[in-house]
């Protein structure tokens, strides 16, 4: 890939790096209205979000009907918790609703429904599925002639998943270019790491073998990752869908969280979740 994509300035990798800062403290501050809930889960994604909903992805403020927007589809849906924060960012949903996350009424849960959240393109939590769906709306595209890409994050625990490499033969072979796969490797799931549960690697081989163009970048490098999610999305020369591999650390930015496996769910005490706040606050990932 030799595109001259230009690469994000200080100044644009300065605001996305505060934007990972805001979903993460949003994170640990819905947690405490709900009692419990993912924070790691959501702490290795977070310059995803970020680079892909403050830079990468074409979005209209305020307007998540837009049928010319492109699409973000998420397989761990158990990290919807740090999504809305960034809806409620693009004025896709009130912050007043944020208040009161999974209460008694809310459309907030702990996965994310479409059906009732604006700016949500597919209801996940069920393990396996969100590749699928997202060659079902890549192909829409292509249909309507429509420009749109569709974003698909998977966690690696869910390349253990049949249905996701059936999904990947699928769009290798109908060559679906608007479609970019992130995988979220941060190497651990609920029951432990996931090369102790059932391996996965190579991954970039696999993907590869399955008809993808195939990238690694850290997950966590806001240059790189966005740099290179620039470019994946403005190659109109691939024949072929993409999957950018992002190595990451499960509970990034909370030492205490950082590759223990009990904080795939959990809640944070309030003297915790301060100590937690103020490492957040201070640290520059």
């Amino acid at each position: 890939m030799t595109l001259n994509v230009q690469p994000p300035t200080p100044r644009q990798i300065a605001m996305l790096r505060e934007k990972a800062r805001y979903i993460r403290l949003e994170t640990v501050r819905l947690i405490e209205i709900a009692k419990t809930g993912h924070y790691s889960s959501v702490f290795s994604c977070a310059e995803i979000f970020a680079a892909l909903y403050y830079d990468v992805m074409r979005l209209r403020a305020g307007e998540p009907a837009w049928p010319d927007r492109d699409r973000f589809l998420m397989g761990k849906g158990h990290a919807a918790v740090g999504l809305f924060p960034v809806l409620a960012d693009h004025g896709f949903i009130s912050r007043e609703l944020l208040d009161g996350y999974t209460r008694l009424g809310s459309p907030l849960g702990d996965h994310p429904d479409m059906t009732k959240v604006p700016g949500i393109d597919f209801s996940s939590g069920s393990i396996g599925h969100a590749l699928s769906n997202g060659i079902g709306m890549a192909l829409g595209g292509r249909m309507s002639q429509r420009s749109y890409n569709v974003f698909v994050m998977l966690g690696d625990g869910e390349m253990q998943e049949g249905q996701v490499w059936e999904a990947a033969l699928f769009a290798g072979h109908n060559k679906l270019s608007k479609l970019i796969a992130i995988v979220d490797r941060n190497g651990y799931q609920l029951d432990g790491k996931v090369d102790d549960v059932m391996g996965v690697e190579s991954l970039s081989d696999k993907w590869t073998a399955f008809g993808w163009e195939v990238h690694e970048v850290d997950g966590h490098d806001l240059h790189a990752l966005t740099h290179t999610l620039r470019k994946l999305k403005s190659d109109d020369t691939r024949d072929k869908p993409a999957c950018l591999i992002a190595r990451t650390v499960k509970g990034k930015g909370v030492s205490f969280m950082e590759t223990e496996p009990g904080w795939h769910l959990g809640y944070l005490a309030p003297v915790d979740a301060q100590i937690a706040i103020n490492e957040i606050q201070s640290r520059e990932i």
